[in-house]
């Protein structure tokens, strides 16, 4: 399975001093479906190696309805790109916009905790080829900034 979707609705445990869910708690939601996606892909259990990125777009209100699509961009040797789109939007106004978003990587390991690889992704449509290349030359540029 190459993407997921998680769907629940904003509770009142999440709420800042805002009144609004909260920025970690989005954080939270958005590593939980891209390690479903993760896990999906390898077959196995995947740790979380990297998350950039990150773009706050709005603020979720406590009782909208949330969607946090995570998709397959990206496969490296042992790594896997992941792009997460969380929506939110009131059940009554029928529509859903765009809050947050970001690249997580997650990388498959054993029971010790090392590396094992994946099965390649081969991006079959136009939309998945440009979010495959957005990701690699998002990493590509992480990587260059690290060293």
């Amino acid at each position: 399975m190459s993407s997921i979707t998680l769907r629940f609705l904003a509770e009142p445990s999440t709420v800042n001093f805002g009144g609004k869910v909260h920025g970690g708690t989005v954080m939270k939601w958005i590593d939980e479906a891209g390690y479903a996606c993760a896990t999906s892909w390898a077959k196995r259990y995947c740790v979380t190696a990297f998350i950039g990125s990150i773009r706050f777009h709005h603020p979720i209100m406590i009782g909208d309805l949330v969607e946090v699509e995570a998709r397959l961009a990206y496969t490296g040797t042992t790594s896997m790109n992941i792009s997460v789109e969380v929506r939110s939007g009131d059940m009554k106004g029928g529509t859903m916009d765009k809050t947050t978003e970001c690249l997580i990587v997650f990388v498959s390991v054993d029971s010790h905790g090392r590396p094992l690889p994946v099965q390649p992704y081969v991006p079959g449509t136009p939309g998945e080829m440009a979010l495959a290349e957005r990701a690699k030359t998002h990493l590509d540029a992480s990587r260059a900034a690290g060293q």
